[in-house]
């Protein structure tokens, strides 16, 4: 194979180049999500702190896959499943975490061993 049929082979794979000033720009991004995440637990609003710390997650989460994995550049549709994914799956944990902590405040603890024999 010559290095003209070579070189078109595997231009045709990568066809775009992110710039660094984008890079840098959701690095900072997502430190700024991160810091939102840290402010977020100082803040009590009761059972919406699980659901704003979820949400932030899954913005961090479609950041790194749409610009790190380059997701942004190939099909809008694979971007789309991507980001469906991530609001299910943040759904799915939210809710069990939810559910598991109203099964706990109703549980009691077992009568110790010591209470018994008296």
């Amino acid at each position: 194979m010559n290095t003209a049929a070579k070189q078109h082979r595997f231009s045709t794979y990568h066809t775009h180049l992110v710039p660094p000033s984008v890079l840098v720009s959701v690095f900072l991004l997502l430190i700024l999500l991160t810091i939102a995440t840290v402010a977020a637990t100082w803040i009590d609003l009761g059972q919406y702190n699980i659901w704003i710390a979820m949400i932030i997650a899954v913005a961090k989460a479609a950041l790194v896959a749409l610009y790190f994995m380059h997701l942004r550049y190939d099909s809008p549709f694979n971007a789309l499943i991507l980001v469906i994914a991530l609001l299910f799956t943040t759904m799915f944990i939210a809710i069990t975490l939810k559910d598991t902590v109203i099964n706990t405040r109703n549980l009691q603890p077992p009568p110790s061993a010591a209470s018994n024999t008296g």
